[in-house]
């Protein structure tokens, strides 16, 4: 019996551009899903300047990594810029979102606690 990969939509064995894994386009917010587990998400996400994430609460940990361009992140109550080559941890909990300045493309990684059967 084979084992079922837990990367989805990249190739194996081969060194891989990121930024190149998503494109941009006018008006949209382009996503590809590389990993999504009940643990662990990875996504590489490209927005078009203007588009963003409303702010929401997830219950999990997230980092986002910024491959081009900038966002101004919001994080409860705190409000920065995050640019190519800058890496920020939101905690899980607490209310974020995101607005694209200008074009930028980020991945980002999403970790939940373990689930333990039997508890909620």
């Amino acid at each position: 019996m084979e084992k079922q990969a837990l990367l989805k939509n990249i190739d194996f064995a081969k060194p891989q551009d990121l930024g190149s894994m998503v494109e941009y386009k006018e008006g949209q917010v382009v996503s590809r899903t590389l990993c999504q587990t009940p643990g662990l998400s990875i996504t590489l996400f490209a927005f078009a300047k203007g588009e963003g994430l409303s702010a929401h609460t997830v219950e999990a940990d997230a980092l986002v990594q910024v491959l081009d361009g900038m966002a101004e992140i919001t994080i409860g109550n705190e409000t920065m810029t995050a640019s190519a080559g800058e890496l920020v941890a939101m905690p899980q909990g607490l209310p974020h979102g995101l607005d694209a300045k200008e074009r930028f493309k980020m991945l980002l990684t999403v970790v939940r606690a373990p689930q333990m059967p039997g508890i909620t």
